[in-house]
């Protein structure tokens, strides 16, 4: 449990350090599955739109990390910039989930009666 005691910037680099360690995780992960197979039911153009926002959220995810360290933790991220990051990382999970399914059932030998 957070200490309330904690000065804001220590409060801020107690929370805010590891969520953006998270996201940098998850996001190099989604990237290097977009990267390195054909997701076949995003289409050519969904699995493109979905990597180029995943990269585009990991450069805003790394200059947020660079100034929560150049600041000493005295900058924050508004929920409006973190919440299209978490939403984007659902839509990442998900998509993960059902490309797994699919590749599963895909590789299951058939029933036999």
């Amino acid at each position: 449990m957070l200490n309330p005691n904690l000065p804001e910037p220590d409060l801020l680099k107690t929370v805010l350090q590891p969520l953006l360690e998270d996201f940098q995780y998850w996001f190099g992960r989604s990237r290097s599955l977009l990267e390195t197979q054909e997701i076949s039911f995003l289409g050519t153009e969904g699995q493109a739109d979905l990597l180029a926002r995943v990269v585009q959220a990991q450069q805003e995810v790394s200059t947020a990390k660079m100034l929560l360290n150049a600041t000493d933790g005295k900058v924050g991220v508004e929920m409006e910039v973190l919440m299209p990051w978490h939403k984007l990382l659902t839509e990442c999970w998900q998509v993960s989930m059902r490309n797994r399914m699919e590749k599963s059932n895909n590789a299951q030998p058939p029933q036999v009666g």
